[in-house]
């Protein structure tokens, strides 16, 4: 069961690693089309919208941290058998199940390996 716990935590981060990095894009390419709008269109107009485009984006971008942030601290957690973690993902795993395709399949594999009495075990000891 270790091994299936481990396979979890990494999924996990590098899922979560994938949302950190698509958050950043958004949070750029929004903030730089409010510059771009904000340099070619001098007027009343690109005035209002730069702000709103770029605030737009930051909300997005700080949405998809939040959903993030939690599976790659779980996933850390995970990866070096923390007793608090196993709970803390069987949490997020029950959350990802929203998430289709991949966080589905993830969100199944996690609440069926965490939730094994083996696994439960296997923190204990820790």
């Amino acid at each position: 069961m270790e091994q299936h716990v481990k396979v979890i935590g990494l999924l996990h981060v590098i899922l979560s690693s994938l949302g950190i990095v698509g958050a950043l894009a958004v949070f750029f390419l929004f903030g730089g089309l409010a510059g771009l709008i904000g340099i070619t269109q001098p007027s009343a107009d690109a005035a209002i919208a730069a702000p709103i485009l770029g605030g737009i984006g930051a909300i997005i971008a700080v949405a998809i941290l939040v959903l993030c942030i939690p599976g790659l601290i779980g996933g850390i957690g995970l990866l070096s058998l923390a007793p608090w973690s196993r709970i803390w993902m069987i949490v997020i795993s029950a959350l990802d199940l929203i998430n289709v395709p991949f966080g589905t399949a993830l969100g199944v594999y996690g609440l069926w390996a965490l939730t094994k009495p083996e696994t439960e075990a296997l923190f204990a000891r820790r």
